[in-house]
């Protein structure tokens, strides 16, 4: 099995490779990089899309229906990347990162073994509305903090939702926490990451 997992706004391309190491499980995994550097202020980090500085001043704006004016480029250089893999599958992602798992899961019939979002939030709600129906029965991983500054609760129950509400069978993980991924998080995801294996 591979694990793709994409990282989040602002964080280094090697951000998540940590992560093949304590999970545990017998994956080959990859750690795309997002293709906008941001520059010295973000000390090395990248983004999928640039963020509208109004988000970072007002998150609990409701984003739902937004669609970010490069994540269709975005997606292509995942859609591409996902293409030259063979065997079962399992995309995520964490932040902006998962936000375009999602994107791309819902944007391709390859088969996937799998969907894991780490505080994600529901964006593009219209066309992923439009699109989930077609992943009907796609074991879905999804955790978020109850107290995430950046990206509400709210927003990701929201996402939870669609999502269900479109046959996919989600195994949504709260955790008392912020923007992060803790060892808590960590241990449900392997646990998850395993059984798709097996």
């Amino acid at each position: 099995m591979h694990v793709m997992l994409l990282h989040g706004f602002g964080a280094p391309a090697d951000d998540l490779v940590p992560l093949a190491e304590v999970l545990d499980v017998r994956a080959q995994f990859s750690f795309p990089a997002a293709p906008l550097d941001l520059g010295p202020q973000y000390f090395g980090g990248r983004a999928w899309w640039m963020l509208d500085p109004d988000v970072l001043d007002h998150p609990e704006r409701d984003r739902s229906n937004e669609v970010p004016e490069g994540l269709p480029a975005a997606r292509k250089q995942v859609l591409a990347a996902i293409e030259k893999i063979d065997g079962p599958l399992v995309i995520g992602g964490f932040s902006q990162g998962a936000m375009l798992a999602c994107d791309v899961a819902l944007h391709t019939d390859r088969p996937l073994a799998g969907l894991v979002l780490m505080s994600a939030t529901l964006i593009n709600a219209t066309e992923w509305r439009t699109r989930a129906p077609s992943r009907k029965g796609l074991p879905v991983f999804q955790a978020h903090g109850t107290r995430d500054p950046l990206l509400t609760f709210e927003a990701a129950e929201k996402l939870r939702d669609l999502l269900r509400e479109a046959g996919l069978g989600v195994a949504f993980h709260p955790f008392r926490g912020g923007h992060e991924i803790p060892a808590e998080v960590l241990a449900e995801l392997g646990a998850f990451l395993n059984q798709r294996i097996s």
